[in-house]
């Protein structure tokens, strides 16, 4: 669409239906419409009743159905259909799902449906279908909609015309914050946890009395939210404060546990209450996941003994275990601690969108209140209006019995008879049973409703003391109006009544209610501390086998070296050591990155192992250049092809990932060639082609990550394809004392001793001399 542009020439359009106009308006006034529709009719709770339409609209359908908390089910099929065609035209799956989760127990603190059937579990099953099911209302329900029938709030026409349906309902509790709320709209959300029902009234108690009270003093009451799940609130206090100050914030919720006493020193963890809305079966599927990928080494096993109520078992591999330390990890690792948002984004009035404090929201509750009062005070005064206006006509009839039945008798139309008579004051005697205050209206007439009433009334009423219930009647009903008026009048006795309201619904809904009681308590979370793995694993010997295709396993106890080991056909040993269940094994790979392998994690030697590229991101086209026991207080020397290299701490190099620590930068044509421990004060370095340095160990730096320094300098030659090489590169690398010489392996058992170094001492960077008589001609220092 374009901007039209006025033409004299131009015809009218012969379409009346037809609308020119620009897109920018059409699409941002559509959106618009579309965007306040999402947030006041589907998405957000209102803050006086704490329900959105669709929640409001099941329970005034349910209560048209009268489906009483004392009364019969109805199927949900049955209730779904009436809500979708009278109050809200969308589709009954969705209406049926939100009627569901109204009377899901571990959803809802307080179950506003009372199902029957299959309405899911905790475990994360759908809801049988609506045909399957049935319901009715709870206690909780009918308080919500107490005096919708004594004009407490406004009605409007539903979608079609046809009906009329509430605004907001009269709420004796605040469902805001007793039910909580989540909902997405257009531009905004909401996220409110539910509370307790008796904290609340507490809260809006104080309130009355002190209207000006903080939001501070108000977490007295309400500490904090209390989930239809249980669990422990470990949020510190000023967090809490905060959240509740400014309506935005969140809580960090735990599971609650014991630890169960197995007998002969032997124990497991129980978790009987797990954080809100975690679905039991996904929590099992990680806990078993974390035990899998060994994240927690020290947990063994997960199982599911629920039944009504909730039982995880978490068995740890070792009695040696901290049950503190192992729920510390799990909490990190697992939703057995969740962190749940709070944005208290509601419609404060009905139509404006608002992030609330606390009080803000208890304070537009009380303020609803105080209207449902006045306006059911109004409707009862109108009542009492009215049946005094009726027993003011029976009295007459009474005074004038005779006179009333001539006229019925003998007149030919009776009611106009009764109006044309005159029923003065004369007429009309005190009694001594009570004091008839008001004369008939006008000037001693009937009216149509006072004769209408007369007119049918029974016979067998016309009895003395008929009289005289009509009269202690009329004084109870004056009275009732004298207190009424009075209390339309004087907002102090408004808020006295206010009060005594709430009083009764914290007694009815309080701890002696069903799950009246707090069902989540708050505790503090100290600071998890690292703690070694080894600290809390059984220490055990163990052999660690790993070969050249790196297939690695550890084998139980410390078995000979020198044993012959079964491999897979074409593999053979490459690494084969003694450890401890709780060491650490280091894995240098010659991508120049460090990985760390836990021993107790490694695969038994039953097999033939597991490869170690399963383990750690070692890349396929990396090799296992050195694998060790971790040693913290250890130097290593690492070294690459091209004949860089530098000292490194051994506590530098640990990973605490699968991917590893980059330590030694290398070329795409270089690679990692030499991890060897400091031993010494000076190195001596080989090439490829024999030349032989040492130089002390002073000049080279210790780094945590980095290319390193030149340790020997190479000539370049030409290669096959003319290129420039390096003439030999790097061979082995080893540290020695200067004092004691160098030593290296002969063959055969035997060792060659070099005690003077000083023919081949040099600088750091030099070419070197030839290799000493008798080195090796692999050119490595190992053998």
């Amino acid at each position: 669409m374009s901007d039209t542009v006025d033409d004299p020439n131009m015809k009218p359009s012969e379409d009346p239906v037809e609308i020119s106009e620009p897109l920018r308006r059409a699409i941002g006034e559509r959106y618009l419409t579309y965007a306040l529709s999402t947030i006041m009719h589907r998405a957000l709770p209102d803050a006086r009743d704490g329900l959105k339409p669709v929640h409001r609209r099941i329970l005034f359908a349910m209560r048209e159905l009268r489906l009483n908390s004392s009364g019969g089910f109805r199927k949900s099929a049955k209730i779904s259909g009436d809500v979708m065609g009278n109050y809200h035209p969308h589709g009954d799956a969705a209406i049926y799902d939100a009627m569901a989760r109204l009377a899901q127990d571990f959803n809802v603190r307080y179950p506003l449906v009372d199902g029957q059937g299959n309405f899911g579990n905790i475990d994360g099953d759908n809801p049988a279908a609506s045909r399957y099911t049935e319901a009715r209302m709870t206690v909780v329900a009918e308080a919500l909609l107490e005096g919708l029938n004594e004009d407490a709030v406004d009605f409007r026409d539903n979608y079609d015309g046809t009906l009329r349906e509430p605004v907001v309902l009269p709420a004796q509790f605040p469902n805001l914050l007793a039910n909580g709320a989540a909902g997405i709209a257009v531009g905004m959300a909401t996220n409110i946890p539910p509370h307790n029902i008796a904290e609340l009234c507490d809260a809006c108690l104080h309130l009355i009395k002190y209207p000006n009270a903080g939001d501070n003093k108000l977490l007295d009451f309400v500490p904090g939210p209390d989930f239809p799940t249980g669990g422990v609130i470990v949020e510190p206090p000023e967090n809490i404060a905060q959240a509740y100050r400014t309506g935005r914030g969140s809580f960090r919720l735990r599971c609650r546990w014991e630890r169960e006493d197995m007998g002969r020193g032997q124990w497991q963890i129980v978790v009987t209450e797990i954080p809100y809305q975690v679905q039991k079966s996904k929590l099992i599927e990680k806990l078993a996941e974390v035990i899998q990928t060994k994240k927690v080494p020290i947990l063994a096993d997960v199982r599911d003994e629920s039944a009504d109520d909730i039982r995880v078992v978490l068995e740890p591999r070792s009695k040696n275990v901290d049950p503190e330390v192992l729920m510390n990890m799990l909490y990190r690792n697992s939703d057995l601690e969740v962190r749940f948002s709070l944005n208290m984004n509601v419609l404060i009035d009905g139509v404006t969108p608002k992030v609330c404090s606390m009080k803000e929201v208890l304070r537009a509750f009380l303020d609803h209140r105080q209207e449902v009062l006045l306006r059911r005070s109004r409707h009862r005064m109108g009542k009492i209006d009215h049946r005094l206006e009726v027993l003011e006509g029976f009295i007459v009839a009474f005074l004038n019995l005779d006179r009333l039945i001539d006229i019925i008798r003998y007149d030919d139309d009776p009611k106009a008879a009764l109006m044309r008579e005159d029923w003065g004051r004369e007429h009309v005697r005190a009694t001594s049973e009570a004091d008839y205050r008001s004369p008939p209206p006008g000037d001693g007439e009937l009216s149509e409703l006072q004769v209408d009433a007369i007119l049918n009334m029974r016979l067998r009423s016309l009895r003395r003391l008929e009289e005289l219930e009509l009269l202690r009647e009329q004084s109870e009903l004056m009275e009732e109006r004298a207190t009424l008026e009075d209390l339309l009048d004087s907002t102090d006795l408004q808020w006295a009544r206010i009060a005594e309201q709430l009083r009764e619904t914290r007694k009815t809904f309080g701890k002696d209610y069903e799950n009246g009681a707090r069902r989540t308590g708050f505790g503090e979370a100290a600071e998890a501390e690292d703690v070694p793995i080894e600290a809390m694993i059984d220490r055990e010997p163990i052999t660690v086998v790993c070969s050249r295709m790196g297939w690695i396993r550890a084998m139980t106890g410390h078995i000979d070296l020198s044993r012959d080991l079964k491999f897979k056909d074409g593999d053979g040993p490459r690494f084969i050591f003694h450890a401890e269940t709780t060491d650490r094994l280091l894995l240098f790979g010659s991508n120049g990155r460090f990985y760390t392998l836990g021993a107790a994690n490694l695969p038994g030697g039953r097999g033939m192992g597991e490869p170690v590229r399963l383990m750690v991101d070692l890349p396929n086209e990396a090799e296992i250049v050195d694998l060790f026991v971790h040693d913290p207080g250890r130097r290593l020397l690492v070294a690459s092809s091209a004949g860089n290299g530098f000292v490194v701490g051994e506590a530098d190099v640990l990973a605490q990932t699968r991917t590893g620590r980059q330590v030694l930068n290398v070329k795409d044509d270089e690679r990692a060639l030499v991890c060897c421990p400091v031993a010494g004060d000076h190195v001596a370095v080989v090439s490829q082609n024999g030349k032989f340095l040492v130089f002390p160990l002073a000049e080279l730096p210790e780094m945590g990550r980095g290319k390193g320094v030149r340790l020997q300098k190479y000539n370049m030659a030409r290669g096959r394809q003319g290129a420039l090489e390096l003439d030999g590169g790097l061979s082995d690398v080893t540290t020695f004392d200067w004092a004691d010489g160098l030593k290296w392996p002969m063959g055969g058992g035997k060792t060659r001793h070099e005690p003077d170094m000083t023919d081949w001492l040099g600088k750091r960077a030099a070419t070197g001399r030839k290799a000493p008589r008798g080195f090796p001609r692999n050119m490595r220092f190992s053998g």
